[in-house]
């Protein structure tokens, strides 16, 4: 009895996974690599930390500093008071907290930073990929495009796009946003390029493959490591670009950001006067999480393309 039930479960057939599951758990073993991989980084390992402490304080800010502390009326203090125990940072041109603005101003500049930066991957990965895939005239007026966009100061073609429309931060994440996008769109033509130049995809042209599946089933994929890493390396020029903008009054005013922290600082005379505490905190927030940013998107380019050769 034992040893035709062991030999009937032996005969049985093994439950075949469904091609989903397996597409998914090839993907969790991507991920576990890229992890593994990742963690061998210590610069990118400190840059994420940086990132996740930054981000940890920009959410719970609601909490910890609450909404009250961009109010002029209620101000605590008194106009820039040096740093003290009721005021570690001191107080700005108004008696606020800067401690709290600077706490509440993560929110702005890192939501500013994302958006804009997804939205310059965006375009340019869309250009990218259709300028390598269709090639010919459309290829061409695409490329003239964006040799102009990369020869015209990113800087000037912002400031003129926020100074013909609306101030607010949706001016500002499209002002750099349709700035930035032209180094990745050349990126990803090449890697486009460099990917439709193999057979697969002459094979899927044979069998009846369309443009669109062509391009989504089998160039995105593979230019998808390439986009990631160029968003983080694009998010720290982002960031810069929103406090470069704000610092040059064509942010937002409603709205407390790093940028607009330094613009006040230089409306309320903090540089001649000596008020460094005005002044260095939403710097040095600035220039860690630049470097943050710049640190992850080093070590994510390296793990996807080690011929890199980046520093651990």
């Amino acid at each position: 009895m034992t040893t035709e039930s062991t030999a009937a479960e032996t005969s049985a057939p093994v439950t075949a996974k469904s091609p989903r599951a397996l597409a998914w758990q090839r993907r969790r073993h991507s991920a576990a690599r890229f992890w593994k991989q990742y963690r061998t980084h210590r610069a990118g390992v400190f840059g994420l930390a940086a990132l996740a402490l930054f981000a940890l304080i920009a959410l719970t800010a609601p909490l910890t500093v609450g909404s009250d502390v961009q109010s002029v009326t209620n101000a605590p203090g008194d106009p820039m008071e040096s740093p003290s125990s009721a005021f570690p940072l001191g107080t700005d041109q108004f008696g606020r907290n800067l401690l709290g603005l600077v706490v509440w101003g993560a929110r702005v500049s890192l939501l500013v930073g994302l958006l804009a930066a997804v939205l310059s991957v965006a375009i340019g990965a869309l250009i990218g990929i259709t300028a390598g895939h269709f090639r010919g005239w459309y290829a061409t007026v695409m490329m003239r495009i964006t040799d102009w966009f990369l020869v015209m100061p990113t800087l000037v073609l912002a400031i003129a796009l926020a100074t013909v429309m609306s101030r607010s931060l949706g001016t500002i994440i499209l002002a750099i946003g349709v700035t930035t996008w032209p180094t990745t769109a050349r990126l990803v033509r090449a890697q486009t390029l460099a990917v439709e130049s193999r057979p697969y995809i002459e094979r899927s042209k044979a069998l009846g493959g369309g443009h669109w599946h062509i391009m989504s089933r089998h160039v995105l994929p593979n230019v998808m490591p390439l986009v990631l890493a160029q968003t983080t390396l694009i998010i720290s020029s982002a960031i810069l670009a929103e406090a470069t903008l704000a610092f040059l009054g064509l942010g937002d005013p409603t709205v407390v950001s790093w940028g607009g922290l330094l613009q006040d600082a230089r409306e309320a005379g903090a540089v001649s006067a000596g008020k460094w505490w005005y002044l260095v905190p939403p710097g040095v927030a600035i220039a860690v999480v630049a470097l943050a940013f710049t640190l992850c998107g080093r070590a994510v380019e390296s793990v996807l393309n080690p011929k890199l050769g980046v520093a651990r």
